[in-house]
């Protein structure tokens, strides 16, 4: 009878000791998951350092070859944002088009400060900001060549090469509205303005490009490039920064912020600034409408 006691007090105290040491376990792992899912508004927030990483992409982002220094409508724009949170930026690294996702969803950064354009692939693992300003894509030939001016439908075809980079909005556009299209893709640091050269050194047909890409290399190769698609563009996109998926509460933060910068004229400051001609960047509406 007392060894049958002894056993059931033993037993007792065992499952108590077994159900305080899970207790402590799973506090101990919640804190663990707690920590590891910090999330970037509250890093950035503790920290008052806003890490950036950056692709080159003129007007977006330029970076000067002797000094380093960082300019450009993104740049500048990213600086006003900072300044007014009170924030410093930490530019952390450069990256291309193909691999920036892969350092927000590591955390070597909280957001890509090169504004890019917004697509499918793209919604499905970061989150966007609010669009800075709009950029169209025109399709251009060689200077003399004809083939497609009365329908870009004919560059559907087995017969045509479209030179783009790897990872590059033009290499989905050419996959998305031409398919049966032969595709001559360059490494994705290579500078957007290659993709013109090989279309006048006959290596592609026909590219996809921004107006400032048009404008940097005819001002130093003119009369090479025809822009096929002038009155009517390929595409428009929205130019947003990126962050890691699912951050809504810091998308949140810098879209305040940004509508600041677009409704007090700022950002047009900045973007006059940088714009080669007129009108080849589009400004974001503003959203009300003054009685006339």
């Amino acid at each position: 009878m007392f060894d049958k006691q002894n056993r059931i007090k033993i037993k007792v105290v065992f499952l108590a000791v077994m159900f305080v040491s899970l207790a402590a376990c799973s506090k101990f792992e919640n804190r663990v998951v707690q920590k590891s899912r910090s999330s970037v508004y509250d890093r950035v927030i503790q920290s008052g350092k806003l890490r950036c990483a950056y692709v080159i992409y003129p007007p977006s982002c330029m970076k000067d070859p002797n000094t380093g220094q960082l300019s450009g409508i993104s740049i500048d724009a990213i600086n006003l944002i900072a300044k007014k949170l009170g924030l410093s930026v930490d530019w952390s690294e450069e990256v291309g088009w193909g691999t920036m996702l892969e350092g927000l969803q590591t955390d070597r950064y909280d957001m890509v400060a090169t504004a890019v354009w917004t697509n499918v692939s793209r919604a499905k693992v970061a989150t966007f900001s609010k669009a800075l300003f709009y950029t169209p894509l025109y399709a251009c030939v060689k200077i003399g060549d004809h083939r497609f001016d009365s329908s870009l439908d004919k560059v559907n075809s087995s017969n045509i090469k479209i030179a783009t980079i790897d990872g590059g909005i033009g290499q989905i556009v050419a996959e998305e509205d031409f398919p049966k299209a032969h595709v001559l893709s360059m490494t994705q640091m290579t500078d957007l303005s290659q993709n013109l050269l090989n279309v006048v050194s006959n290596k592609a047909d026909i590219t996809f490009a921004d107006p400032f890409t048009i404008f940097r290399y005819s001002k130093n190769n003119p009369h090479a490039i025809n822009n096929i698609s002038i009155k009517r563009p390929l595409r428009v996109f929205p130019d947003c920064w990126m962050f890691k998926r699912g951050e809504f509460e810091f998308k949140a933060m810098v879209d305040t912020v940004l509508d600041e910068v677009i409704n007090s004229g700022a950002m047009d400051k900045v973007i006059n600034k940088y714009e080669q001609t007129p009108g080849e960047i589009y400004r974001v509406a503003l959203p009300y409408r003054m009685k006339s």
